[in-house]
C-alpha cells in the first residue's frame, strides 16, 4: 500500500514551529517593554494565540471557554474566588512582599483614579475586557495548554506549565516593580490553580479576575488601597 503523502505534519510538536511561537511571543513582550505597543500587549497576544490555535486545530471551547456545570455555579465560584484572592493579596502577599523587598508594588499608574469616578469606571471596563477576559484567554487558555502540550504525561506537564506560564505572567507586570512582579505572579498562579481545579474551565477565573480587579479599582478610587 502506498504511503499517504498528503498527511499533515504535527505542527504542534514540531521543534521549529515551537521555537517560532516562542520567538513571536518574546518579540511582543520586548516590543511592549520598549514602548512600541500602545496601552496593552494583551490584544496582540490574544490574536497570536488565536492564530496558533487555528493552526493546531484547537478551539477555545476545548481549552475551557465554557461555564462550570451551570451559570449559577460559575458565578458563585468566581465571586467567591475573586473575593478570596483579593483578601490574600491585601492581607498576606502584599504585606509580606513589601517587607521582604522593602518597597510596595508601584501602582503609580493608577494615581489619577483617586476620587475620579469616570476614569475609574473606564478602568473597570478595561479590567473586565483586557485583564479578566483577555489575560485569562491568553495565559490560562492559550499558554498553559500550549506549554503543557509540549510534554508527555498527565500531571507533571500541568505543574511545569503552571510554574513557567505564571513566571511570565508576573514579568508581564514589570511596571509594578519587583514586589508587583512577584505578587502578580502569585495571583496568576492561584488563578491557574482555579482553572485546573474547575476542570480547566476559563469562565471561573475570568469572573474571579474581574471581581478582584474591580475591588482594587474601587479601593483606589476611594483612597483606601494600602500603600497608595
Amino acid at each position: 500500500m502506498a504511503a499517504n503523502t498528503d498527511k499533515k505534519p504535527n505542527v504542534g510538536s514540531n521543534t521549529a514551529f515551537v521555537v517560532a511561537e516562542i520567538a513571536v511571543i518574546a518579540a511582543i513582550f520586548i516590543a511592549d517593554a520598549k514602548g512600541f505597543i500602545p496601552f496593552s500587549k494583551t490584544p496582540f497576544l490574544l490574536a497570536f494565540g488565536w492564530l496558533s490555535m487555528r493552526i493546531h486545530g484547537v478551539t477555545w471551547k476545548s481549552t475551557g471557554l465554557r461555564v462550570y456545570r451551570n451559570w449559577q455555579m460559575t458565578l458563585a465560584l468566581g465571586l467567591a474566588a475573586g473575593g478570596a484572592l483579593e483578601a490574600i493579596e491585601l492581607f498576606i502577599t502584599q504585606p509580606v512582599l513589601t517587607h521582604l523587598f522593602h518597597q510596595p508594588a508601584d501602582l503609580s499608574t493608577f494615581n489619577g483614579l483617586k476620587g475620579h469616578l469616570q476614569p475609574t469606571l473606564l478602568f473597570i471596563g478595561l479590567a473586565w475586557t483586557l485583564a479578566a477576559f483577555g489575560e485569562e484567554m491568553v495565559y490560562r487558555g492559550y499558554l498553559m495548554n500550549r506549554v503543557a502540550g509540549l510534554f508527555h504525561g498527565a500531571r507533571r506537564p500541568w505543574i511545569l506549565s503552571l510554574i513557567l506560564v505564571h513566571a511570565v505572567f508576573g514579568l508581564a507586570h514589570a511596571y509594578q516593580g519587583v514586589t508587583g512582579v512577584v505578587d502578580e505572579g502569585l495571583m496568576g498562579l492561584l488563578l491557574g490553580v482555579i482553572y485546573l481545579r474547575t476542570d480547566r474551565c476559563l469562565a471561573v477565573p475570568i469572573v474571579a479576575h474581574g471581581i478582584q480587579d474591580t475591588i482594587d479599582f474601587f479601593l483606589i478610587f476611594s483612597g483606601h488601597y494600602p500603600g497608595m
